[in-house]
């Protein structure tokens, strides 16, 4: 969705600081003027509205293209169930009834896929539509649709584009939702029609936000300004495998490539999955030769794009994490498995997800589907769920699909590979903007397909034409570009996966299904009524050369870096019925490095909340207890911290003298780790927590990964000689709070987990501030001063009482729509806006209630839906929401969901047709 704005002069936005000024920005003070022109006139345009979009949910409609009567049966938080006779009927109606409910979220996503949400909000949203009209995101899902896809799921994007269109027909804007009549003040907008290719393009914008870890090759690569090699090899310190276990222990992969040894790389790739292009460097951190330094300018500019790309499914590839485990029936009181899934996803209103079942009256070649679960708005199918025989859940596994490349340029033609110049491959793409002028851009993009993402930044161009090189880097000449490899830039097999999963019997179907699942590289968990459970990585993910990690971003005028192909699905680990009886997938290693060949990534997450999940399984199994689906929910809500149980001895030992201070540091006496909504302790804990990391860590790091607006006096940097107060240079930060860096995610704790045994670390070293002297090489001191400042944080935040004090005062969470309930006077954010809500849980926990400790408290990202599904009686499954089925903001199912989600409470989810009739409040036939 287009991202948060402020308020604007025309349809300019007002800059702050480098990076605002270039922030997509949507036209909202012309419209909010108009709606609040007069009262009577205001009054009547909301009542009448809202009232014209709302669908109906009863009687009967006639369908043009049906071959059969659809029923409807929503439940009392108007949820569908839809029940037809033939494939192309049920996805007829999925297309129309998710229009329904969610038309103008479906409208917004794909302009976001295409590049044309400046058709919709105006030429504030221009940047962002020529970065995404270079990724060519559309054009890709076209090449997919024409070439890649069954004839089956192109006949069934078909019929979902008809349900859409038939819901079209005759309706303009403001029949269809309120936020339609509302920019119907400032352009004319009118919905076309909705297209298969639509539907596809959504998977690559998930594919986006679930990329990998482009953002750490961008972050380790800025932090070579001011730190050296070791420096950042410690702030991103080697999996534990020790510590935190893989998801897999017991399984295996089929095979291994016969060239992977006989090579000069990692080997792997042959047919469909084959490929080839420029790849990622080798060493971990070590940016000091060649490129390094003539990246650390270029890669700030490309952030800043990254970062201003409207939020998809995720916080833009920043703090993505979920949660899915599967318990055999061993340990279950049901003698049958249970999965629970929990995806850690950016809060959005309405939620990213959408609950549904699709159900053929009767099982047959010609109506398949039986499924029920969360799907996108906008796509057929089922993509999280469960079957009559199977349910699945996801996780990201984090592998590395992208690597970033220094392109060596040679004028506005070509670029130079091996010591040849090359061609760029150039197209033109017109951006069409409501109430101005159409613009026109060039997309150039290498010989294998890579975009060269820095023509969409002047700062990348200029930085480019005076970055230093080293080594054997060549002469910069015109500059230096930055391009994208990314496995999503080519043509996929995802949407076929979906339609296999959905009507999966079995594990070899289940594996069938997944062998299809190409981008994103999901974890994926499975079980079955049969009591079988399993696991599998499925993905196209690329081999690169022997030394070659792509953990950094790479010189792309050298072939030796280009990858070598993909990992042939048979070589993918898996695991199938192991002897613990469970599996758990948290983002963490997904096989030891040492009993496999391939580098799927040097950026695991760290496993805290994976290893805290095994812990409570296996402290359920060794208590003799068995596992209910009740159990399963309250691991969902568990928001135990493992970073106060590391740090609290330390914190307690520390002597300090202000009483008000002891006062609050008395609340982590006898602290229990819980961190609900309503725990002092909680919240002061994580104010320390905070603290320590930026005296520790975050004013040290570069200005381009530090919170925006706040400022450091700071050695300059290439100096010789001694430094004196004298000669310090003030550097403020540019990144969003939300994105800034140190975040505090796992990754922190373990970085602090392997410094906080060495007293007298570097790290530990604060300098002076005020009236506190400095401190050289000393946690102690860092921790005291920690402790220090956020008591009187919170003492600003929450007040002198710490009886006042509670962690969800802190830790709330806001719902905004995410177009035209980001900006603009009060009126209208109180339409379309909720909350807040007071939280527990936090980061690197499993309930995991994402932060950024860089910025604050508020919470940045959610588990987005939680469900439990139980395999023994599948009407005895649970779900959740974040906010409800509707996107209409005065509907009574726009945040039904959000107050028990908050309370950690789940949903019955009804899937046999007696279970679903027994909910049913509202019954829509649809007559062919």
């Amino acid at each position: 969705m287009p991202p948060n704005t402020t308020a604007t002069s025309g349809d300019k936005p007002v800059k702050s600081g480098r990076k605002k000024g270039r922030k997509a920005r949507l036209i909202v003070l012309v419209l909010v003027l108009a709606i609040i022109g007069g009262i009577a006139y205001g009054a009547y345009w909301s009542i009448s509205t809202v009232r014209a979009s709302f669908p109906q949910t009863t009687g009967s409609i006639t369908l043009k293209g049906l071959s059969g009567p659809v029923s409807v049966q929503r439940d009392g938080y108007g949820i569908p169930q839809i029940y037809a006779d033939s494939d192309a009927d049920l996805f007829m109606a999925q297309g129309y009834v998710q229009a329904q409910d969610r038309f103008y979220e479906m409208d917004v996503r794909r302009h976001m896929t295409s590049g044309r949400l400046s058709e919709m909000f105006g030429k504030s949203q221009i940047d962002n539509d020529e970065f995404l009209r270079t990724l060519g995101w559309d054009r890709i899902a076209k090449k997919e649709y024409d070439s890649k896809l069954s004839d089956s799921t192109k006949k069934y994007l078909q019929a979902y584009a008809k349900g859409v269109n038939a819901y079209l027909e005759g309706k303009d804007g403001a029949d269809i939702s309120l936020e339609y009549a509302a920019l119907g003040f400032t352009n004319d907008y009118k919905p076309a029609e909705w297209t298969p290719v639509d539907s596809v393009s959504w998977l690559k914008a998930m594919a986006w936000d679930l990329r990998g870890n482009m953002q750490d090759e961008i972050d380790r690569a800025l932090m070579t300004s001011r730190l050296g090699s070791q420096q950042i090899a410690d702030l991103y310190p080697e999996y534990n495998y020790g510590t935190n276990q893989p998801i897999v222990q017991e399984g295996q992969y089929d095979k291994l490539t016969k060239t992977f040894e006989q090579g000069d790389g990692e080997g792997g790739g042959s047919g469909d999955r084959s490929g080839s292009g420029s790849g990622g460097t080798s060493g971990s951190g070590d940016t000091s030769g060649g490129s390094g330094s003539a990246l650390q300018s270029q890669l700030s500019g490309l952030y800043d794009v990254l970062d201003d790309l409207p939020t998809a499914v995720g916080v833009n590839g920043n703090g993505i994490g979920s949660n899915s485990w599967v318990v055999g029936g061993a340990h279950t009181i049901t003698g049958k498995p249970l999965l629970a899934n929990d995806p850690h996803l950016s809060a959005s209103l309405p939620s990213v997800w959408y609950q549904m079942g699709l159900h053929c009256r009767k099982i047959s070649s010609a109506c398949q589907y039986d499924v029920a679960g969360y799907t996108f708005a906008g796509m057929p199918g089922v993509v999280i769920g469960h079957n009559a025989d199977i349910s699945w859940g996801m996780t990201n596994s984090g592998v590395d699909v992208t690597d970033l490349y220094l392109e060596k340029l040679s004028g506005d033609d070509g670029y130079q590979y091996d010591g040849k110049v090359k061609p760029f491959v150039t197209r033109e793409e017109t951006i069409k903007v409501a109430g101005g002028d159409s613009k026109k851009i060039v997309v150039r993009q290498t010989e294998d397909g890579m975009p060269l993402l820095s023509d969409r930044d002047d700062e990348l161009v200029d930085v480019g034409k005076r970055a230093k090189v080293e080594g054997e880097a060549p002469d910069r000449g015109d500059g230096y570009g930055v391009a994208l490899k990314w496995t999503a830039l080519e043509e996929g097999t995802t949407m076929d996966a979906v339609f296999a999963m959905n009507k999966a019997k079995d594990w070899n179907d289940f594996r069938k299904a997944a062998e299809l699942f190409d981008v994103p590289s999901q974890n994926l968990v499975y079980a079955d009524t049969k009591n079988h459970i399993g696991y599998q990585l499925p993905g196209k993910i690329p081999t690169r050369a022997k030394g070659v990690d792509g953990s950094i971003p790479a010189e792309g005028w050298d072939s030796k870096y280009r990858w070598r192909g993909y990992i042939n699905f048979d070589e993918l680990p898996y695991e199938y019925d192991p002897a613990r009886e469970y599996i758990v997938t948290a983002n963490q290693a997904v096989i030891d490095k040492d009993e496999y060949p391939y580098t799927l990534t040097t950026d695991w997450g760290y496993g805290a909340r994976s290893q805290r999940i095994t812990d409570l399984i296996k402290g359920k199994i060794k208590g003799g207890g068995k596992i209910s689906t009740d159990d399963m929910r309250q691991m969902q809500m568990d928001d135990d911290s493992q970073v106060a149980k590391l740090l609290r001895p330390y914190l307690l030992k520390i002597n300090l003298k202000d009483p008000d201070v002891r006062e609050a540091q008395d609340l982590l006496q006898g602290w229990d780790y819980s961190q609900d909504p309503d725990s002092a302790a909680a919240a002061y804990f994580n104010a320390v927590w905070r603290n320590i990391l930026k005296l520790a860590f975050g004013n040290k790091l570069p200005k381009e990964l530090r919170v925006e607006g706040q400022c450091l006096w700071v050695d300059p940097v290439n100096t010789t000689g001694p430094v004196d107060d004298t000669d310090k240079v003030r550097e403020c930060g540019q990144r969003d709070a939300d994105q800034a860096q140190p975040d505090g995610g796992d990754r922190w704790f373990e970085v602090v987990r392997r410094l906080v045994d060495k007293k007298n670390s570097p790290w530990w070293t604060t300098p002076a501030a005020g009236t506190r002297p400095e401190a050289v090489n000393d946690r102690d001191k860092l921790f005291a001063r920690a402790m220090i400042d956020a008591r009187w944080e919170l003492t600003a935040k929450l007040g002198k009482d710490i009886d006042t004090w509670s962690w969800g005062r802190l830790h709330r969470l806001f719902l905004k729509n995410q177009t035209l309930g980001t900006s603009g006077p009060g009126f209208l954010q109180y339409i379309l806006n909720r909350g807040p809500w007071k939280l527990g849980g936090g980061e690197a926990t499993v309930d995991a209630t994402g932060w950024n400790a860089a910025g604050g408290y508020g919470v940045v990202w959610v588990p987005s839906m939680r469900m439990v599904v139980n395999l023994d009686d599948l009407d005895k499954s649970k779900w959740i929401n974040l906010t409800g089925a509707s996107g209409h903001a005065f509907s009574a199912h726009y945040t039904d969901q959000t107050g028990k989600w908050a309370d950690g409470e789940l949903l019955d989810w009804s899937f046999g047709k007696k279970a679903v009739d027994g909910s049913t409040v509202d019954t829509l036939t649809l007559e062919p």
